[in-house]
């Protein structure tokens, strides 16, 4: 029986990412890019700049700028840059790369729009921060069963792909490398996240704001080692990336003529998995901001985006490739701990448990708040503290599942989610060129 529904969710996860959803993302992402007149090419030195700039609070919101981005960036670099990409590579090849950077080029557009939506069409009463694609659907868009829809879709995703995706990694690698069963991994990552997720989203930014910089530190710079210990074979991985980006011979586990749309399978997927451009998580994020100005959210997203496709994922993808150990037969967050053991012997692999612990931890956490935003905006505030306990709850199941039918549910659930979300993305985007057009040339 659990064999049969797990079968019944790998199938309906490739049909739910088949061409016409690969089609919409790069197509929407393609759209804004033009619309904005490549805004993350243009004001990239600006996002740069707004990004250390995130302290200086000048608006209602629960967190400073800076704890809202510390949030969202937290949020997205989860497991998914490193077992999501991992995952993709095995699956989808070396072409899966390129299409994990495409995508991630033109999904700085999608979240920098979310961003600007989540703060201009975000509620606070009383000290309480209503944001999300759920407000800018119903005010904006004057859609409320869409908003409703995308509300439910939204929160049972939060509350049935986090929990288990992100524990589910972490507990790879932790019995792994540390020989840590599944079960007790599951029971500390639950207790440790409860302390968080159960004090609100205050306490959620400020552990985001500690944990964030240091996790992506210590993974950029063991990622750095590994990649120069094999720096010979870097121009010639390079070059795979691109070739197989685009061939026509059979791919991982498709028939011949098919490899391309399986690189771009696992690409695309994967790398919305990793940077979240289209989820809408974006606008719940940069929404709790203490800010009045929307554009400085949405530039933040471009560099949180730029941070997530362009660095972690990269890094995780090129140490597999370098290393050689992508069709070794191992999978998940496993095979990233063996690429970082080929180069730093003993230690490697205690390194990537350490930082997948991180990685999951704050991207637990943040989903935690997401998931309970879209539901609170359904049921009123009754179903928060419930909703807490069972998200908690439910990531000891999440640890001990199995890895190939976690990774299905999660990309058919967050493949839903971005039908609706992106209906308000590219309906609102006018508002969104026009701010950029009245600002362009000055300061956010």
């Amino acid at each position: 029986m659990l064999e049969a529904l797990g079968q019944a969710i790998l199938v309906t996860s490739d049909f739910v990412w088949g061409w016409w959803t690969m089609a919409l993302l790069l197509g929407a992402g393609l759209f804004l890019t033009l619309r904005y007149r490549f805004v993350q090419i243009t004001r990239l030195r600006e996002a740069a700049a707004t990004m250390f700039s995130g302290k200086t609070t000048s608006g209602d919101g629960a967190l400073s700028p800076l704890q809202a981005f510390m949030t969202a960036l937290g949020a997205s670099i989860g497991t998914g840059n490193i077992a999501g990409v991992a995952t993709a590579i095995v699956s989808g090849g070396p072409g899966a790369l390129f299409w994990i950077w495409a995508y991630g080029f033109f999904a700085t557009t999608v979240k920098l729009t979310e961003a600007v939506l989540g703060i201009h069409f975000r509620r606070v009463e009383n000290g309480t921060v209503v944001a999300g694609p759920s407000l800018y659907l119903r005010d904006g868009l004057k859609s409320p069963r869409l908003a409703w829809v995308y509300g439910l879709v939204a929160g049972v995703a939060a509350l049935t792909t986090t929990p288990f995706t992100q524990p589910n990694s972490i507990a790879v690698v932790m019995e792994s490398e540390l020989h840590i069963r599944p079960l007790y991994t599951g029971l500390v990552l639950a207790v440790l996240a409860a302390l968080v997720i159960l004090g609100g989203i205050k306490s959620i930014g400020r552990a985001a704001e500690k944990l964030t910089p240091l996790k992506v530190a210590l993974y950029l710079i063991g990622g750095v080692f590994v990649i120069l210990w094999h720096v010979e074979k870097l121009p010639g991985v390079l070059a795979l990336v691109f070739q197989e980006a685009f061939s026509f011979r059979a791919g991982a586990g498709s028939v011949a003529g098919l490899g391309i749309m399986v690189a771009m399978r696992y690409g695309l997927a994967r790398g919305i998995y990793a940077n979240e451009a289209g989820y809408g998580t974006a606008a719940v994020a940069y929404g709790t901001a203490q800010s009045d100005k929307p554009l400085q959210q949405g530039l933040n997203a471009v560099m949180e985006v730029f941070i997530v496709s362009f660095v972690t994922s990269s890094i995780s993808a090129l140490t597999i490739l370098v290393s050689g150990v992508w069709n070794d037969g191992l999978t998940s967050t496993a095979v990233v701990a063996q690429a970082f053991s080929s180069a730093i012997p003993a230690v490697g692999g205690f390194i990537v448990a350490f930082c997948v612990f991180l990685f999951g931890y704050t991207t637990l956490i943040g989903w935690a708040y997401y998931g309970e935003q879209f539901l609170e905006d359904l049921f009123g505030p009754r179903i928060v503290l419930p909703y807490r306990w069972i998200y908690c709850i439910l990531i000891v199941f999440g640890a001990t599942s199995k890895v190939n039918v976690v990774w299905a549910w999660g990309d058919l659930m967050n493949g839903l989610q971005i039908f609706p979300n992106l209906v308000g993305v590219l309906g609102l985007s006018g508002l969104v060129a026009g701010m950029l057009r009245e600002r362009k040339g000055k300061p956010v």
